[in-house]
Parts: C-alpha cells; structure tokens; sequence
C-alpha cells in the first residue's frame, strides 16, 4: 500500500471516529439533565431549605440523578448530602418542570416530590451549602430563590400538581 492510500485510510478513520465521538457528545451535551427538588417536611411541619453557596440564594434541596440511579434513590441521596437528614417516606409529586431556562447552568428537567423527613439538620456538602433553616409555612422567604424553587414551592403551597 503507498503512502496516499495510508494517508487516506486515516484520514477516513479519523472521520468515522469524530462522527462517533460527535454522536456521544451530543447525547451527553445535547439533551436536558434529570434532576430532583425536593420539599422536606420535619415532623413539626416545618419545611427545610438550603442557602446555596454558588449564588447565596435560598433553595430547595435536590440535585442531579446520578448514572444508574432512580429518583427516589436520588431524593434519598440528595437529602442526606445537602441537609444530613433522612427520608422517612417521599409523600405526593408536586410537579415536572422542563423550561430550558429554568437551570441557568443548562437545560434540566426537575422532578418536585414532597418528603417526609426526620433527623438533625447538618450541613454534609459544604462546597454546595452555605446555611440550612427549617420555616414555618408563614416565614418562608419570599423571591428571589434559586431557580425556579419559589414557584415549585408556590405549587407545593397551592397545592398544585404541574407538567411544565
């Protein structure tokens, strides 16, 4: 074989390789992320929110679904890192919300799920989570919050279920 059908041959391999490598970056960067919010609720009634560290803004627990996982392991999960709380029982579905803008870092699709929670509120990650605070339905702060979290909470409150 000479030198040109070599080159040749590599060239077409190269191709064939980007448009593979293509194809899986646009799966991984194309397409919306899955993630959780979730509403924890102590015994006293209380809801549960964290004070993120990246924008200071007050937010509801939650995070991505980890390869493998499924939501409610992620709800479990993402409790006990960002609030050191255990799940006692994930209670009603509040909503899936899907806005491409919803997420400032990228497209995500949010699933809301109440959850009964029990335990001592401590901060596990504390790269993410600069403050937690347990509100009475009556003190809850008022916008902004991070993301879309004041109107999932709205929701939550009005007792609404939403497909956004």
């Amino acid at each position: 074989m000479n030198v040109a059908a070599l080159f040749g041959a590599a060239v077409e391999s190269a191709r064939t390789l980007w448009r593979y490598g293509q194809t899986v970056l646009g799966v991984i960067f194309r397409h919306p992320i899955t993630g959780t919010s979730i509403i924890p609720i102590l015994p006293d009634g209380r809801i549960v929110l964290i004070k993120r560290r990246d924008n200071g803004l007050w937010a509801l627990p939650g995070g991505m679904v980890d390869w493998g996982e499924d939501i409610p392991n992620t709800i479990e999960r993402e409790l006990k890192e960002e609030t050191g709380l255990e799940l006692v029982k994930i209670g009603r579905l509040v909503g899936v919300y899907s806005a491409p803008d919803r997420d400032p870092r990228f497209h995500s699709i949010c699933v809301v799920a109440e959850a009964e929670v029990q335990g001592k509120m401590e901060i596990q990650d504390t790269l993410e989570v600069m403050e937690i605070e347990a509100f009475s339905r009556n003190s809850l702060p008022s916008e902004p919050m991070s993301h879309d979290h004041y109107r999932q909470l709205q929701d939550y409150l009005n007792d609404l279920t939403i497909l956004a």
